[in-house]
């Protein structure tokens, strides 16, 4: 009875859809300022005359930016609330945006890694805000965000080049207009600042009203969901970085080696959207982690392989585990905790550890490719982060809490 109240007021009520359409639009922000970036990589190389570890550092200075800044969103988001912080984080993510796009190497490096630190927020708080808010109903808003978060990397993926080939704004242009869209999530977020100061007392509470410090450094269960999430992060970043070259290397036209890239994303989606629901009626996990790391591995293989005809068939096969992969990590941050302050934790942790693995995937492809001119080896990082990926989900998608009962 008290679970069809709660959808009834889900259906109805006005303030939980508007609730419901901010979080949809603040995740669309989440990665489309990232994914716009590798396909117009080498006009961004040529341009500024830059080399490819530079840019690849395009890529990993957000996921440092990640690591930096996620352990402290957690405590930031008690002190003055979920919902001005994710505000602000959004006119933190309008300027770097902006910054990132005045055409000059420094200001590059300076957006990026603002853009980055406002980007950590959204990461972090959605999956705490979500546990808090829509407590039955987990899988089904995680999905929602996740498909939101997919397509817009899908259209930022997709669109890059024929806005720097196509229109005389360059490759400063494809990055720069979405900031378009963080300005509409700005305005669709404003009517939840009043709220901060319930929501702050709710997370407040869940601590038993105090700042209790976690000990999920020393668990083991933890650790399995932080690599779990590191792993499928470093995957999405480096591909979303440096597959559209690699592509382009074996005979595919600029326009197509993006749009293989957007196929990847839009092959996320209904994995994305459909996996957190599974994910949340199952009670082990460990059944998509095994069909998603071997997707990767058929995907990966095919590219490492060569030849173009099968190459939307490896993109729709990578893009299906990414999905699934990306839909687990943020379920894991829910199912592996009890509470909305122990999600937030779980999440910081996760995404500060993680984003520091993730963020060595970029950077050592293309110093790979620099170092043997080719993408063989570069490659085989996909490779074996498949299987490290399988090993770590099968710890983090057994029926287990990170916290104890009796703590």
């Amino acid at each position: 009875m008290e679970q069809q109240q709660l959808s009834r007021k889900i259906k109805f009520s006005r303030n939980t859809w508007i609730l419901i359409i901010g979080i949809v639009f603040i995740a669309s922000t989440l990665r489309s300022p990232l994914t716009s970036v590798g396909p117009v990589i080498s006009s961004i190389i040529e341009g500024l005359s830059i080399s490819n570890v530079l840019a690849g550092f395009l890529t990993t200075i957000p996921l440092l930016a990640f690591a930096i800044i996620s352990p402290f969103a957690p405590k930031l988001a008690r002190r003055f609330g979920l919902e001005l912080t994710l505000f602000a984080s959004l006119i933190l993510l309008a300027a770097g945006i902006v910054i990132r796009s005045l055409g000059t190497i420094p200001f590059l490096l300076t957006g990026t890694f603002l853009l980055g630190l406002a980007i950590a927020f959204g990461n972090v708080l959605l999956p705490s805000l979500i546990k808090l808010n829509f407590p039955l109903h987990i899988g089904l808003l995680t999905g929602m965000y996740s498909v939101s978060m997919n397509l817009s990397a899908a259209i930022a993926a997709g669109i890059s080049v024929p806005i720097a080939n196509g229109t005389s704004f360059g490759w400063a242009g494809a990055l720069g207009i979405w900031v378009i869209l963080t300005i509409v999530a700005l305005i669709i977020w404003i009517p939840q600042i009043k709220t901060k100061n319930k929501e702050a007392t709710v997370l407040s509470k869940s601590t038993g009203g105090k700042e209790k410090s976690l000990s999920l450094w020393r668990s083991p269960l933890a650790w399995s969901v932080t690599f779990f999430m590191g792993l499928q992060s470093l995957i999405f970043y480096t591909t979303s970085a440096w597959v559209p070259e690699v592509l382009k290397s074996q005979g595919l036209s600029g326009d197509t080696a993006g749009w293989m890239v957007s196929l990847v994303q839009f092959a996320q989606l209904p994995m994305t959207f459909i996996i957190p629901i599974l994910a949340g009626k199952s009670k082990d996990q460990r059944k998509f982690v095994v069909v998603a790391a071997v997707l990767f591995l058929v995907g990966y293989g095919g590219i490492f392989l060569g030849g173009n005809s099968l190459v939307p068939l490896w993109m729709i096969l990578i893009g299906v585990a990414s999905g699934s992969a990306f839909g687990l990590s943020m379920m894991f941050f829910s199912l592996r905790t009890r509470t909305p302050h122990e999600a937030a934790e779980l999440s910081g942790m996760a995404q500060s550890f993680g984003y520091t693995l993730a963020a060595i995937g970029p950077v050592l492809f293309g110093l790979l490719h620099d170092f043997t001119s080719g993408w063989t080896l570069p490659l085989i990082i996909f490779l074996i982060s498949a299987v490290l990926l399988f090993i770590a989900g099968m710890k983090a998608g057994k029926n287990e809490f990170v916290v104890p009962e009796e703590s």
